[in-house]
């Protein structure tokens, strides 16, 4: 057996999280499959490339500078493929603000390896749209009843603040308790929003919710004064409203975000993606 390109992508997988577990979710294999694989390399390269026990991976000297070149390669061939293929544009699809800075960098390190362009959907139903092939990969926050064959691959956390109207009487110099939501009523956003009734047991949460059906219904039914709600902080930055306050919360269960996919048609372009993206994650974490 000669060395192929899955078992340099497999390496570099487990090279850039430094972890069996993190990387097979990565690749969409099960752990033990990707042991074999490393172990297949190791025994036709006739070095050990990865020290691993029971609570760590780390890469070896020579793992190190396999790792270089084997980065190296795999771009190479990436890109003698695409210069004989022509691209077709990677279909992401969001609800509203994508993360920052993750999808930038991530769309940037797609496009940067030579896979084509990035082609970002604005749609209120991500699953809806992945399932029907309209988009090749959705951004998810906090994904809930997803049908078992789309692919949900977790990616981080964001923090929570409160969001209110400039004429609630809440202040804005100081944190406010995620129980003190209890004493407002709350809007929610019954078709892409975070938080919601599904949020609390019963008894725990507000009183009184009111529902909208869009990002925008919800915004400005918050600028009337409506009643309050609580948004990923990234909106605290990228919104602008006259009406409306953010308050940071001292105690707010944080946001999950994730990436989703369909395996099968066009499964090369989105695995590629779920590779840049966790790639420049990793590269996050790491610094």
């Amino acid at each position: 057996m000669d060395v192929e390109l899955r078992h340099l992508r497999a390496f570099l997988m487990v090279g850039r999280h430094l972890s069996f577990t993190r990387a097979a979710e990565q690749l969409f294999v099960t752990q033990p499959a990707l042991t074999r694989t490393i172990k297949q390399l190791e025994d036709l390269l006739e070095t050990r490339l990865l020290d691993r026990d029971t609570r760590r991976v780390g890469l070896t000297e020579a793992g190190a500078r396999f790792f270089e070149q084997a980065q190296s390669a795999v771009a190479a061939v990436d890109r003698a493929v695409s210069s004989v293929v022509a691209p077709t544009p990677l279909r992401l699809a969001f609800t509203w603000l994508l993360p920052t800075p993750w999808a930038q960098d991530a769309i940037a390190e797609y496009e940067r390896m030579g896979e084509g362009s990035v082609s970002l959907i604005r749609t209120d139903e991500p699953v809806d749209a992945l399932l029907r092939g309209d988009v090749d990969v959705a951004v998810l926050r906090e994904p809930r009843a997803v049908p078992e064959q789309v692919r949900v691959v977790p990616l981080f956390h964001e923090e929570r603040v409160l969001i209110c109207s400039a004429g609630s009487g809440i202040s804005v110099d100081r944190p406010i308790p995620w129980g003190d939501l209890r004493h407002h009523p709350f809007v929610f956003n019954a078709v892409t929003g975070t938080v919601g009734p599904w949020s609390w047991a019963d008894g725990d949460g507000p009183t009184t919710f009111v529902e909208t059906a869009n990002y925008d219904e919800w915004l400005e039914s918050i600028a009337a004064g409506r009643g309050v709600s609580a948004v990923a902080a990234i909106a605290a930055q990228r919104t602008i409203h006259p009406a409306i306050r953010f308050v940071p919360f001292a105690d707010a269960p944080p946001s999950s975000v994730s990436i989703a996919f369909v395996p099968g048609d066009r499964d090369p372009v989105k695995r590629r993606f779920v590779g840049a993206a966790t790639a420049v994650l990793a590269s996050t974490e790491q610094r």
